[in-house]
């Protein structure tokens, strides 16, 4: 188990009720591997279950992306113990569709809500940090991540096919 860091960074860090969400460093690398390459985490979500290699690449990318747009995906940490849950941010779609909520938390974590606790405080962040359209895409039959989505405020705006899977976009809009 590795603890989250304690350094402080100004603006990027989140502390909810219950979690720390701490942008990812390379220390993060092998709770991102064992992560990013477990089936029961990542085969629904975009791109799949990860080699070594690929989860390193998107670590240099996501801190790339968090020093370029000042958010990004977390690393969500049980403030508590120090345990690491899993991940959830904001990413820029490559199919375009623009910046997404994104959550992927050890199969140990549900019902507990943790991922609707990390999503929520994503969300909000994104907001606060000038992003007026949020979306989000979920697999029609991935009911637990929909509801999530429903929760914290996501309303369905779309829909499309991927690998014949009908994929619901959820959006969320920044108000004055």
């Amino acid at each position: 188990m590795r603890l989250a860091p304690t350094v402080p960074l100004p603006g990027r860090l989140v502390r909810t009720e219950r979690l720390t969400l701490v942008p990812p460093g390379r220390e993060n690398l092998p709770d991102l591997i064992r992560l990013k390459s477990d089936p029961r985490v990542f085969e629904l979500m975009l791109h799949g279950v990860r080699s070594e290699d690929r989860v390193r690449d998107e670590l240099e990318d996501d801190i790339e992306f968090w020093q370029v747009r000042g958010y990004g995906t977390w690393c969500v940490w049980l403030t508590a113990t120090g345990e690491f849950l899993g991940i959830a941010g904001l990413m820029e779609r490559p199919d375009g569709r623009g910046v997404a909520m994104r959550f992927a938390l050890w199969p140990e974590c549900r019902g507990k809500g943790y991922a609707r606790e990390a999503a929520k405080a994503g969300l909000d962040f994104g907001h606060r940090a000038g992003l007026k359209r949020i979306i989000a895409v979920a697999w029609v039959e991935n009911l637990a991540s929909r509801t999530v989505l429903q929760d914290i405020g996501m309303v369905e705006c779309d829909a499309f096919l991927y690998r014949d899977r009908r994929m619901i976009v959820y959006e969320s809009r920044r108000t004055a």
